[in-house]
């Protein structure tokens, strides 16, 4: 199929939702909630997210890129993730 005519993972429609909650400074610091979608397709998302985030709070560094992975791994999955900080995005990204 030539390439132009292949539909983009924007095109098609989502899969699943999960929502990722930040609960606090004290670890395990994420939870990831399965919102709606295929049981084993979003438990199998949530095991490689966690396993990304979960001793990373999101004033670390490495959170950023670990949460651009999150994002890609989704967006391959065709799955809609929503974040919860508990703070606004900004403080969560400043350096600590």
């Amino acid at each position: 199929m030539p390439e132009d005519l292949e539909p983009s993972a924007e095109e098609q429609p989502t899969v699943g939702r999960v929502r990722v909650v930040y609960l606090g400074p004290v670890a395990p610091h994420w939870e990831v909630q399965l919102e709606e979608g295929p049981e084993g397709l979003l438990e199998a998302f949530r095991d490689r997210t966690l396993a990304r985030l979960t001793l990373l709070p999101p004033h670390d560094p490495q959170y950023k890129r670990n949460r651009e992975r999150v994002m890609r791994d989704a967006e391959r999955e065709r799955i809609e993730v929503t974040w919860d900080l508990g703070i606004p995005e900004e403080e969560a990204q400043a350096p600590a």
